[in-house]
């Protein structure tokens, strides 16, 4: 009997690495923001997270916390699948649903902008670990009321001002080209970055100010109107850095020379963190209803991932992998505790029997 129980002791010992080697194994998160026109999410953490400067960022911080300006590049849902608009509530937009990022959903007119003008705009998205997907941006439509909650219906999600598919990273932004149609007075851009290579998606706001005047106005067009919101400007190379360790988001060695990742190198090196988003991302996707990860018919106006019809792009394998890793590697995990449970009942029971 002693031999027996020894037996599934180092049974049991055996599926718990092989679980964790499972988990590890499954490709790793793409993080990022709009760098330009700044997000909402970029600008008050380039004010400064712990004292920003302009009333709207003070307020976020005051609802959210510092934490969520130092996870600038992390406003995502793990499991989205192009399901955005059935995933994020009205009013929660800013934030994805997000309750760290919640202070982002302020609804005020005052949040930072960028100056723009109607025609041509060269869009660049901040990425801190690249990955192959669709890039969607949407612009809201004219009678925009930045002092309400923003809403899926705010947005002009049948015409996008950009698409991009795959964009290839440079000097740590995608770089993409749209065009921005007639508006006037403060407008926001909604950014959706729907990886093809995982159900992840990436979601930012970004607050502009329209001059009102029309043809190629491109980047840093005249301001008009008389919105009270200051002038928004993006964090620098050297705030990231300072900031880099103060992050809760991980890349898992992701991030490239063209992509800078933050977080702290030294958890960089452990396997802990990995294991932990992995089992992250397998829990939400339970939380969710455990949706197929396979690529989702995307309702009338509703952003999408390039080819969802068919296979998506990939850098990691087939999109539904890393779920199936995941489900079986949890199902190993939670086997593994049970055969414990199980073999510490038994040995504390003979030894009992033992004692008697």
């Amino acid at each position: 009997m002693p031999a027996r129980r020894t037996a599934v002791t180092l049974a049991a010992l055996g599926l718990a690495p092989l679980a964790l080697t499972a988990l590890a194994a499954a490709p790793a998160s793409a993080h990022g923001t709009m760098g330009d026109p700044v997000s909402r999410v970029a600008q008050c953490y380039a004010e400064g997270p712990e004292n920003p400067r302009s009333a709207a960022c003070r307020a976020a911080v005051a609802a959210g916390g510092t934490q969520a300006l130092y996870d600038w590049n992390g406003i995502r849902i793990g499991d989205a699948n192009g399901r955005h608009q059935q995933l994020v509530p009205d009013g929660r937009l800013c934030s994805a649903g997000n309750e760290e990022f919640k202070g982002l959903d302020l609804p005020r007119a005052d949040w930072p902008a960028t100056a723009v003008s109607s025609g041509p705009y060269t869009f660049k998205y901040r990425v801190t670990a690249p990955h192959k997907g669709t890039f969607e941006v949407y612009l809201t439509k004219p009678g925009y009321d930045p002092s309400k909650p923003l809403a899926w219906a705010d947005l002009d999600l049948a015409h996008p001002v950009a698409t991009a598919v795959d964009p290839v990273a440079q000097g740590g932004f995608y770089t993409f080209s749209g065009t921005l149609p007639e508006r006037t007075g403060k407008q926001l851009l909604y950014a959706v970055w729907q990886r093809s290579d995982s159900p992840e998606a990436f979601y930012s706001c970004s607050d502009v100010t329209f001059g009102g005047g029309s043809g190629g106005g491109g980047n840093g067009g005249a301001a008009g109107g008389s919105s009270p919101a200051p002038a928004a400007s993006a964090p620098t190379e050297r705030q990231i850095e300072d900031g880099a360790g103060r992050s809760t988001v991980e890349h898992h060695g992701h991030g490239d020379a063209d992509a800078r990742t933050t977080g702290d190198p030294a958890r960089g090196a452990a396997a802990s963190p990995a294991t932990e988003h992995t089992a992250e991302h397998a829990a939400e996707h339970a939380a969710r209803g455990g949706a197929s990860t396979s690529a989702a018919a995307p309702a009338a106006g509703r952003p999408k991932a390039d080819g969802a019809s068919g296979s998506l792009a990939e850098t990691g394998g087939d999109g539904s992998a890393p779920y199936v890793a995941v489900g079986g590697a949890a199902a190993l995990a939670l086997g593994s505790a049970a055969l414990f449970a199980s073999v510490r009942r038994r040995a504390n029971g003979a030894g009992g029997r033992h004692g008697r």
